[in-house]
């Protein structure tokens, strides 16, 4: 998100500062998804709610230049400036050359999967909300706007056909509580239809902390990630950040291994081995019959 506070950051230091300590890690891995919690638009008016963000073109290319191949738009904030902005902002992502999932012009097109393949592994990621505003923010028959998971049937039946033509599926979901560190039971139902629907994987987003990781069916869930490049708060739980590294064969299992991050002010950066320590360690007692061992690894405990 490059609006608020960063956008005060961005506008003096480039689009591409939050990107400075990371971009490594971003761009090394043969696949690379973020969650775009922000409208891309110079267009609309802010909606009715606590929090309207709104950030510029130029966030776009420096996402590109990062590594960034796929975004997620199925979140609570890809609307806040109305349809005309979220328009622009597919439009603009289409342009730029960075995939997107979770959201479109009609909801055929918000729970159509990308798929891609990748040292011959076809992958296909869908991208789902169960945080919305607005009723209208919710893509219909011909009304534009995001894949919701309130009811979970149109989802299962996404990841589905999804199976049937991939060898993995990737389910990025927004989700949860914020700042809570255990997913809701909601999560964990949601979650586990997934994997019995055909998931191969699982990231969720929104709780702006971190959550633990769970094992159903030998399938991994990641129920939160936290903030990357967000605003900045008092609460020093939402500065923990992570990126997930994942290794997944065809067959469909796949190898999790975490990079721990901590984010202010914009600026994303890889902790020292102490503060990483510490970091898997809290992530250990936080996971459901998980564990994040001392080189980052997840595993069953």
């Amino acid at each position: 998100m490059f609006a608020s506070k960063v956008e005060d950051i961005v506008k003096q230091k480039g689009y591409d500062y939050p990107f400075t300590n990371v971009k490594e890690d971003l761009t090394k891995p043969d696949y690379t998804i973020a969650n775009l919690e922000t409208p891309i638009s110079t267009r609309g008016t802010p909606q009715d709610k606590e929090y309207s963000y709104r950030s510029a073109p130029e966030a776009l290319t420096a996402l590109k230049n990062a590594g960034i191949d796929l975004v997620n738009l199925a979140n609570n904030h890809v609307m806040d400036y109305g349809e005309a902005a979220f328009l622009d902002t597919m439009a603009s992502l289409d342009e730029t050359g960075i995939r997107r999932v979770g959201a479109g012009k009609d909801a055929a097109e918000a729970y159509q999967p990308v798929i891609v393949e990748k040292q011959g592994v076809r992958i296909a990621f869908l991208g789902f909300s169960r945080v919305v505003p607005n009723t209208s923010w919710k893509a219909g028959k011909n009304h534009p706007g995001v894949a919701e998971t309130y009811d979970y049937r149109i989802p299962v039946e996404a990841i589905q056909k999804a199976k049937a033509n991939a060898d993995l599926v990737v389910v990025i979901a927004h989700w949860g509580i914020e700042r809570e560190d255990s997913p809701d039971k909601y999560q964990k139902e949601l979650a586990h239809r997934y994997i019995d629907a055909g998931a191969d994987l699982i990231v969720g987003g929104h709780p702006h902390v971190l959550q633990g990781f769970e094992q159903y069916k030998g399938k991994w869930i990641a129920y939160s990630l936290g903030n990357f490049v967000f605003t900045t708060n008092e609460n020093q739980k939402t500065w923990d950040s992570a990126i997930l590294e994942a290794s997944c064969s065809k067959a469909g299992g796949c190898n999790l291994h975490v990079a721990p991050i901590l984010t202010t002010y914009a600026l994303p950066t890889p902790m020292g081995p102490e503060d990483g320590a510490k970091l898997f360690a809290r992530l250990s007692q936080i996971s459901i019959g998980a564990k994040v061992d001392g080189n980052g690894f997840v595993s069953l405990k």
